[in-house]
């Protein structure tokens, strides 16, 4: 038997077949384009997704061997923050905005000025931030109220691949967290902020917890990917909640750090809490607990973007050689700072105006340099969130890293000693299809809860210490990384308006 995950990123969905022992037996990724029409916007069209995933289970069921019967449960995760409207014939109305399109500023801050950040903080755990999806809605309500009369559902972008295997409108609580109109404490959608959106309670669909069954294969969905009608999908969760659970991060002390295409810090709480300044996200965890996120909306993507479109070297061996030389210039980069704001940022800044920028090079900088910079600055960026973290008195004792740039051991080293804490590995890298594939065997009821097929499955298999020789410098480095944000703020929003 086996346990399907899959997970909808932003560039490329990723599905994952695991037999009960909780090994990957296979694996295929599916690329769809994402759409820009204007800076700051980002777009995709669902039936994208829908194509690569319906493709996507069909080529992993060949290149395994498994036939349909032989998959027991299907536990799906994706990016979170997206907005899916579908009319009454279940039809896509516009592009799915995504969580990275900035273009709701506006509604943001109609949001904070009329509810205040502390009812709103109150309903939903958070404050209005531009990929959040309360102000996409109101985005449309404003400049397309053609289409906001037309929907009859709301659909976060797993929850659409969701639709297309079930027939069923549904969606866990670790994803729905992310919308702002959830409410976080109670683990349930928002009276107040449904009424304060004007949204049609009917428009939005039915919530689970990440491991329960929430419906069936159709024939449909089994003709198209050969899968067996019936086979049961469970809630799944948001990415980053999927991802922790593909760490391991399930209990409290154990953080899981993604380095992905954004940069998260995420801890785990048996009780619900709220940073009194929201500078983190509480959400709902996809174990049945809660957790505290801190979010920066460029990580991995920072280097993907400097070796393929700036130094045009995006081949394996291009990241190869860049990443040598970067390892060869010590650590801080001789005074040179990156900020990794290429797409705005969120924590602990909350800036869809804030920009990337080198800052201190002179004429003894190259390419290794740089290089290394930008590879620091996202580490400083994490670090953020990791001071927030433990001000909250939120233990940090275990820290286990996955996504894209984690298959980087530089990267990890660097890491470690800008946190000056050990970097942990795990046997798994597949991250949250692997964490939705887990959902699924707890959803089966092969084990009694998520902490104990964590537990079976989950085990460190590499880490890196920090090197006492560098704590001092990134220390020094960070401090001047702090400051900068700060003085360069209202030139960033400057910059941004020209």
């Amino acid at each position: 038997m086996a346990y399907l995950g899959i997970d909808l990123g932003t560039s490329s969905v990723k599905i994952i077949a695991m037999d009960e022992s909780g090994k990957v037996i296979g694996s295929v990724s599916k690329e769809y384009p994402v759409y820009y029409p204007q800076p700051g916007w980002a777009e995709q069209n669902p039936e994208d997704w829908w194509t690569a995933t319906r493709d996507g289970i069909r080529e992993l069921l060949y290149k395994t061997g498994l036939t349909g019967e032989k998959v027991q449960g299907i536990g799906l995760s994706g990016q979170m923050h997206g907005m899916v409207l579908l009319d009454e014939n279940q039809q896509v109305l516009m592009p799915a905005l995504l969580w990275c399109d900035q273009r709701t500023q506006a509604e943001c801050d109609h949001i904070m000025k009329t509810l205040g950040r502390e009812r709103l903080s109150e309903y939903t755990g958070n404050k209005a931030l531009t990929g959040f999806t309360a102000p996409k809605v109101l985005w449309v309500k404003k400049h397309h109220p053609d289409i906001h009369a037309r929907i009859r559902h709301i659909l976060l972008p797993k929850d659409y691949i969701r639709l297309k295997l079930t027939g069923e409108f549904a969606t866990d609580v670790s994803d729905a967290s992310g919308t702002l109109f959830f409410d976080v404490a109670r683990r349930q959608w928002s009276a107040e902020m449904i009424d304060f959106l004007t949204i049609k309670p009917s428009s939005l669909p039915a919530c689970y917890e990440s491991y329960e069954p929430t419906g069936g294969i159709t024939s449909q969905a089994a003709a198209a990917t050969g899968l067996k009608t019936g086979t049961m999908v469970v809630g799944g969760g948001g990415d980053q909640a999927a991802g922790a659970v593909g760490t391991g991060a399930v209990n409290t002390g154990t953080v899981s750090l993604a380095l992905g295409t954004s940069g998260v810090v995420f801890a785990c709480q048996e009780q619900y809490s709220v940073d009194p300044e929201n500078r983190l996200h509480s959400f709902c965890h996809a174990n049945g607990k809660w957790h505290v996120m801190g979010v920066m909306l460029s990580a991995a993507s920072c280097l993907k973007w400097w070796v393929k479109e700036i130094c045009q070297s995006g081949s394996d061996a291009g990241y190869d050689r860049l990443l040598n030389e970067a390892a060869n210039v010590p650590a801080a980069t001789g005074g040179l700072v990156f900020l990794p704001y290429l797409m705005g940022e969120r924590t602990p800044h909350s800036d869809p105006y804030a920009r990337g920028s080198f800052v201190g090079l002179n004429m003894t900088h190259g390419r290794g340099h740089m290089t290394r910079a930008i590879m620091e600055g996202v580490g400083f960026g994490l670090k953020d969130s990791f001071e927030i973290i433990r001000a909250q008195a939120i233990p940090v004792q275990a820290v286990r890293v996955s996504g894209g740039g984690a298959r980087s051991r530089l990267w990890r080293q660097i890491l470690a000693d800008i946190l000056g804490m050990r970097v942990d590995l795990i046997g798994a890298v597949e991250g949250p299809a692997y964490g939705a594939a887990i959902l699924a065997a707890v959803g089966a009821r092969q084990f009694a809860n998520v902490e104990e097929a964590c537990a079976a499955f989950i085990k460190v298999t590499d880490g890196v210490d920090p090197q006492p020789a560098s704590l001092a410098p990134y220390q020094a480095m960070y401090q001047v990384y702090q400051g900068l944000y700060g003085t360069m703020k209202e030139t960033f929003k400057t910059i941004s308006m020209l």
